[in-house]
């Protein structure tokens, strides 16, 4: 049998389509979870200029944040102007691949540190956010680390 030119382009027509279909049936029935970071990714995106505000105040203090890793966890030392005050707020620990394992913590100081306990982190990359009131003004601070 003889194939001509146009049964050629039909053929690979066909193979072209039948490929990316392919493609399209595995993207479809994987068992990966497309999940956004944030439930309320929209609603969270018309509240960054006072995300921009906290960050700039935090930037305004004398002395910065730190954080070690310890055998027992990860100790945020907190900048020396809020010594003695009273910080309400929270500490967001967000998984960027596993959001089964994101959580939060109140701000607890003890002197001037907080620990995050070894045993609620996994290896691997996590994002660190502090969201908290002093005196009535805002403050945020966000920073990535690797356990």
């Amino acid at each position: 049998m003889k194939i001509n030119w146009g049964t050629s382009i039909v053929i690979a027509i066909t193979c072209f389509i039948g490929f990316i279909m392919f493609f399209v049936v595995q993207m479809l029935s994987s068992d990966h979870n497309q999940d956004l970071v944030e439930e309320a990714y929209y609603h969270k995106e018309l509240l960054v200029q006072n995300e921009i505000d906290k960050v700039n105040n935090i930037k305004n203090l004398n002395s910065k944040f730190e954080i070690q890793k310890t055998d027992e966890g990860i100790v945020v030392i907190y900048p020396e102007d809020f010594t003695g005050k009273k910080l309400k707020g929270k500490v967001s620990m967000y998984r960027p691949s596993d959001k089964k394992l994101d959580f939060a913590l109140p701000i607890q100081m003890k002197g001037n540190s907080q620990l995050i306990p070894k045993s609620l982190l996994a290896d691997g990359r996590w994002n660190i956010e502090f969201d908290f009131e002093v005196d009535q003004k805002a403050f945020a601070y966000k920073r990535e680390l690797t356990w």
